[in-house]
């Protein structure tokens, strides 16, 4: 019987390399109860250079709500692209995002990649279009890391909604900075990963 889903997921991969996952990241995760259980939902998560976040964002999250969670960002040469695809990667394009969406997936985009675990980077308003399109909703999403352990940590926020009754760009935008701003705060009310030593932690969450 093929594991493998519409949109080129191997679901036996992914279990498969699940135990390795849990090796490599233990998470500690939060607000999930905001999430739809059925139908597609944008979440938008800070990220943090060459920490993998959006993928081991969305196996915690795959794990924690049992709903295959796409993430945006993968590319389109062989062998990586193809691999990522495997483990649910997406390519960072609209229309591939509106798409799953509009399918009821559970879709993960990184804003702009950072050197610091807690900021918030610029978010990517092509692909809030694309949620706006599908008519679906928009959640941030904080993650922390640790450089120096296994800890780590996901945290669901509250639903953006816009909060002008507007169309086509400026909508985006507006969403964009919003979900910007909203995931900016959770990132600054975070406490550490998993120490609870303010001092420690910020020496681990590097």
């Amino acid at each position: 019987m093929l594991s493998v889903d519409d949109y080129g997921r191997d679901a036996q991969l992914v279990r498969a390399l699940s135990p390795m996952a849990a090796m490599r990241w233990d998470v500690s995760i939060g607000g999930t109860e905001r999430l739809p259980a059925k139908g597609g939902a944008l979440l938008v998560c800070n990220s943090r250079r060459f920490a993998l976040t959006p993928v081991w964002s969305a196996w915690a999250l795959w794990r924690h709500t049992g709903r295959p969670v796409r993430f945006v960002g993968r590319p389109d040469i062989a062998p990586v692209g193809a691999f990522m695809r495997r483990i649910g990667g997406l390519l960072e394009h609209p229309d591939e995002v509106a798409n799953a969406l509009r399918h009821h997936e559970l879709v993960l985009v990184p804003c702009a990649a950072s050197a610091h675990a807690r900021h918030a980077g610029t978010v990517p308003h092509e692909i809030i279009g694309a949620a706006v399109m599908a008519h679906a909703p928009v959640f941030p999403v904080a993650t922390t890391s640790s450089n120096v352990s296994r800890s780590a940590r996901v945290e669901v926020g509250a639903q953006v909604r816009q909060r002008h009754a507007r169309r086509g760009p400026l909508a985006e935008v507006e969403i964009a900075e919003q979900v910007q701003r909203h995931l900016q705060r959770m990132l600054d009310g975070l406490g550490g990963v998993q120490t609870g030593v303010a001092p420690i932690d910020w020496l681990a969450d590097g």
